[in-house]
């Protein structure tokens, strides 16, 4: 962890995505006695910082798997007291996470997801393919296998299920062929090795139109690594009902495999499970959910341009109508 000055730095430097939506979604489930919202990827704490100085009685829980953004968080939430509990957790644990803290309900949920700018900005955690580092790539830099490891264990036809199913890739298979091709000469650990066969696997006219050819494979290689969609797929049902009637879910998704997740999600607990043709709605079938937005709304353009990592952004919001059932 960086800590005094350069802890200072990186925080200023770190500019929340879609910070004044996000609040203005949240605000008015938040503006209640003893609300509590959880940031289930509290990361720097940017958007933590904000909710908690824009409600004062507000109580934040914010969970994240980096033992590193944690201790970042810390530091920039302090000022808010015991109104902040941090827990070393991924977002699929959170109903263990309240239990824990004597919750049944909340009124607010976010999720900020993809890969934070702390990791994206230390080199030596292996997530950017700008910069030769080894492939670790993990988000709990102790937990599970690197991307080395997948890279130079799984068998060529996992590897072009994780390329497809997490990248898109649809030069999966000459990819996968040439890093088994690869790894037999020696292990590939270190991302420029990896960028370099990935740039001589794809076709010559993909790379000038398609791309930097390394974005998809680092994408599926981190998510792979991390779990990252098992563990969204299981989080997005628990953490809407864990809100409380009133209560409002904000998710900014990076890229479209977990947008469409979020989109599914939402959209199956917005209609009514009443049978088409009945004249009232049938107790229990209503709507659950109620949605904030019109499709996924988008960074402003002046947004992007001043913070490029908002560029690809995703932003679905909803409310909860009724109790569970």
């Amino acid at each position: 962890m960086a800590s005094g000055t350069s802890g200072q730095r990186e925080e200023a430097s770190h500019e929340p995505v879609m910070l004044d939506r996000v609040l203005t979604l949240l605000a008015p489930a938040l503006d209640v006695p003893d609300a509590v919202i959880v940031d289930a990827t509290v990361g720097l704490g940017g958007h933590a910082d904000a909710l908690l100085a824009a409600h004062p009685t507000l109580t934040l829980i914010g969970l994240d798997r980096d033992p590193e953004a944690l201790r970042h968080a810390a530091d920039r939430l302090a000022r808010h007291g015991d109104r902040v509990h941090l827990v070393h957790a991924v977002y699929d644990a959170m109903p263990d996470v309240l239990a824990e803290h004597g919750l049944t309900s909340v009124q607010g949920v976010l999720f900020d997801l993809g890969v934070s700018s702390l990791q994206l900005d230390r080199p030596e955690r292996g997530f950017s393919y700008a910069t030769d580092a080894a492939l670790d790539m993990r988000m709990d830099p102790g937990a599970g296998r690197t991307a080395a490891d997948v890279l130079n264990t799984y068998p060529q036809a996992e590897l072009v299920r994780v390329l497809r199913s997490y990248g898109e890739e649809r030069f999966a298979h000459r990819i996968a062929k040439a890093i088994v091709t690869e790894r037999q000469r020696e292990p590939i650990s270190n991302s420029a090795r990896l960028v370099q066969v990935l740039s001589d696997a794809v076709p010559a006219a993909s790379r000038r139109t398609g791309g930097h050819p390394a974005k998809r494979t680092f994408q599926a290689l981190r998510i792979e690594v991390n779990g990252e969609l098992d563990a969204l797929r299981h989080a997005l049902p628990a953490a809407l009902d864990a809100l409380a009637v009133g209560g409002r879910f904000v998710a900014l998704a990076y890229h479209s495999l977990e947008d469409r997740m979020v989109k599914r999600e939402l959209g199956e607990r917005a209609r009514s499970r009443t049978p088409e043709g009945l004249p009232v709605e049938l107790s229990g079938h209503g709507p659950q959910l109620r949605l904030l937005t019109r499709g996924a709304e988008k960074a402003a353009e002046e947004e992007y341009k001043r913070n490029p990592r908002s560029a690809s952004v995703r932003l679905r919001a909803a409310e909860r109508l009724v109790e569970a059932a």
